[in-house]
């Protein structure tokens, strides 16, 4: 971690046309996560202190992203992302118009072709993107809207995403023993929720507390806003029999919305890959798929999925260490 980050933003008038390069300290996978799926578009997509808020999202051909941009006194921006070609962990493109509640176009303001390519670069992701404009004076319209500055932020907010995904899997155990624990998320007060848990179960937390406000420095990176730092990043905490819960704060500031029945996860540690494929394939069968197996930048082998009862699932392997008998 900690390489250098390329950003870079020309404007093409002669072409109507906008191209941006900007890299992300982490691999393809997270960075295509980071800008297909709703829930971590939803963190980062708007710049603070707008909020990104997705209404519905279809990630294929012929899809489309449905979603709104809310500031601090409620004023919203409502968009349509139609989605028109897709190469997995490569490439997608389509059609990013302004609409109102109902989801009807604008014909009155800019549309916009997006273009997105994704590169491996040396353990980090190169994002290459090109806006193209019907008319010049839709591109100068949404210059003068403040895109450069807003879309540099939000990607600012990748930054910090990313950063605080590695910082969290850094943390966690480097022994291949099996584990069951649960993950519950917060509005923020995940604090007062621990507490209350360390309490009634006499235990103590593993490793303390970690705080977004722990976060190393980096230049590389946006600092932590003030109204987060005290956040709670990551806790685990010992309850009964060897199970663990672990908890978050996923607040609105930071683009989440929580809800019953999105807001916990039990975790399976296997202690093998085999196990985990074996598990992840059996319990996920009928029910909905949010992220396959794969090898993860954090060094873990990882899937979630909601099973076909509803209930929510994490499969995670640490790539650290491994059975020797495991390739």
């Amino acid at each position: 971690m900690n390489k250098t980050i390329l950003f870079e933003f020309r404007t093409d008038k002669e072409n109507k046309r906008i191209h941006v390069e900007r890299s992300f300290d982490a691999a393809v996978d997270l960075v295509w996560a980071a800008w297909t799926e709703a829930e971590i578009l939803d963190q980062w997509w708007a710049p603070k202190p707008w909020q990104a808020v997705t209404q519905s999202m279809n990630f294929r051909e012929g899809g489309r992203w449905f979603y709104y941009m809310q500031g601090p006194d409620g004023e919203k921006h409502w968009s349509l992302f139609d989605f028109e070609k897709i190469i997995p962990l490569k490439h997608f493109s389509g059609m990013d118009a302004f609409c109102n509640e109902q989801g009807i176009i604008n014909e009155t303001q800019p549309r916009v072709q997006w273009s997105n390519d994704f590169e491996p670069a040396e353990e980090q992701t190169l994002v290459r993107i090109q806006l193209q404009f019907e008319k010049l004076e839709d591109l100068e319209t949404i210059i003068q809207m403040g895109f450069k500055e807003g879309f540099t932020a939000g990607l600012e907010n990748l930054d910090q995403y990313i950063a605080a995904q590695f910082y969290l899997r850094k943390k966690n155990r480097t022994d291949s023993r099996a584990r069951v624990s649960t993950y519950l998320n917060f509005a923020g007060n995940t604090d007062q929720a621990f507490y209350f848990y360390r309490d009634v179960f006499q235990s103590e937390f593993i490793n303390g507390i970690q705080r977004f406000g722990d976060l190393p420095a980096d230049s590389s990176h946006p600092p932590v806003a003030e109204n987060i730092k005290n956040m709670v990043l990551h806790v685990e905490l010992p309850i009964l029999g060897g199970h663990i819960l672990m908890g978050t704060d996923a607040p609105k500031e930071m683009g989440f919305t929580l809800s019953e029945g999105n807001n916990m996860h039990i975790q399976l540690e296997p202690e093998s890959r085999t196990e985990a494929d074996r598990i992840f394939k059996a319990l996920s069968e009928g029910g909905v798929i949010e992220m396959p197996m794969q090898d993860m930048f954090f060094g873990a082998y990882f899937g979630s999925f909601t099973d076909k009862f509803g209930i929510n699932w994490m499969i995670h392997v640490n790539n650290q260490k491994q059975p020797t008998h495991e390739k």
